[in-house]
């Protein structure tokens, strides 16, 4: 059996979810089994709903204790789901990078984090990752009896069908948490920027905070998210929650406009998995434009504009 984590938040199940759950359940056609489901915590949305991403049974777990995310007691409620899976499957989100090693020791199961592709099992089992920053690649085969993979978010295109899932109370041992989560904080914003398809990120180049209308403009339009190089979280223009590179949030929408910002390496290490990139740069040798897919030389200050109006008109039309 493949067994993935569903992982949510505030009742509702996260997009990346859905790419492991179908993720899982591709693999589970490799393997000649199926692919069931843990999800933790009380979800607003349809479980069951998920069988149209190919999971038979999603085991639900509604313990009040387990509201609040602590990373110990989930490994534990996740080992006990696990007992009958031979490969578990995590999105590779902040979630994951918590429970995802502990269950690793837990079950002496090997790990993939950052998976990019199916197993290959011609020859055991081998899944390939990303590597330094996403500037390679890597195949790792697997030889545990157990295995663990934690996919990359946007790396995996979701297959779905027509189908409901069994939902199946689960009852676990929970134990006394050793970590007392006392609140939480939660970002509020119109988009997740880790869920988001579109991004559009400003940089130094549009030189204070009190020109940032253009880029929130342009995201309203777009439905996308908002975020920033780390020299304008560092000097407070933006929160530190949108700053996206090395040294804050890696993402891979499947569109990255970058609005006035270099592309030092450290940033491009955050974003360079996204699926296209379009940079404006008034600096023709700006290193972003070695790594961008579409670039505009030209002042952000009479770019951005033109192209909010014409995405205006777009959408008038």
């Amino acid at each position: 059996m493949v067994l993935v984590f569903i992982d949510q938040q505030e009742g509702h199940i996260k997009k990346s979810s859905l790419e492991a759950a179908s993720y899982a359940a591709e693999v589970a056609k490799l393997t000649g089994t199926t692919a069931e489901a843990i999800l933790i915590g009380n979800v607003n949305d349809n479980v069951a709903s998920l069988g149209n991403y190919g999971i038979t049974k999603v085991h639900k777990v509604t313990n009040t204790t387990l509201d609040k995310f602590d990373a110990q007691i989930f490994t534990k409620v996740i080992a006990q789901a696990a007992v009958n899976a031979d490969v578990i499957v995590f999105s590779n989100n902040t979630t994951a990078k918590a429970i995802a090693p502990r269950l690793s020791v837990s079950l002496k199961a090997g790990l993939v984090a950052g998976a990019c592709a199916l197993p290959d099992l011609s020859n055991g089992f081998t899944v390939k990752k990303t590597v330094f920053s996403g500037k390679a690649f890597a195949n790792i085969t697997v030889n545990t009896a157990k295995k663990i993979i934690a996919l990359n978010p946007n790396s995996f295109t979701v297959v779905t069908t027509v189908a409901q899932a069994e939902v199946i109370p689960f009852e676990a041992t929970i134990g006394v948490a050793k970590v007392e989560v006392i609140s939480t904080d939660l970002v509020k914003g119109e988009v997740p920027l880790g869920e988001a398809d579109i991004v559009v990120s400003g940089g130094r180049g549009l030189k204070g905070p009190e020109n940032w209308g253009m880029i929130t403009d342009l995201a309203h339009l777009l439905g996308a998210a908002t975020a920033c190089s780390r020299p304008v979280a560092d000097i407070n223009w933006r929160p530190h929650h949108e700053h996206v590179g090395q040294t804050g949030l890696a993402i891979a929408p499947n569109l990255y406009i970058a609005v006035g910002i270099s592309g030092a390496i450290q940033h491009l290490a955050g974003v360079n998995r996204s699926k296209t990139i379009v940079v404006i740069n008034k600096d023709p040798e700006a290193p972003f434009f070695k790594a961008a897919d579409y670039g505009i030389v030209g002042d952000a200050f009479e770019v951005m504009p033109k192209i909010i109006e014409a995405v205006k008109k777009m959408k008038s039309a």
